[in-house]
């Protein structure tokens, strides 16, 4: 389906804005971990879904990439977040989960 880049894409932008707002709205209330690992099971779903030719190990490196990258953007004085190495596990934890 050739439009499941496109949701891909369209949810990596929501999910990179969600974690740099300074002040992100409260969409459901649950625990920071879940929010993290409910991320990056849909985005790693909807990576392997949209990108069936790419091998599991190099989605893997993709979306932890991301992770990272997420926490140490959230490491920039002017958004006032947090950045946590258990978030990054957590984020790695969906990843591995839904790729196997």
């Amino acid at each position: 389906m050739k439009a499941l880049p496109v949701v891909f894409w369209l949810t990596l932008v929501f999910t990179m804005v969600m974690a740099l707002l300074p002040q992100p709205p409260v969409v459901l209330e649950v625990n920071d971990k879940l929010q993290h690992m409910a991320a990056f099971a849909a985005l790693t779903l909807l990576a392997a879904v949209s990108f069936p030719k790419l091998r599991y190990r190099h989605i893997f490196v993709a979306m932890a990439a991301l992770g990272a990258a997420i926490e140490v953007l959230q490491m920039i004085p002017s958004l006032q977040r947090d950045a946590q190495v258990s978030d990054w596990l957590a984020d790695c934890a969906a990843i591995i989960a839904v790729l196997f």
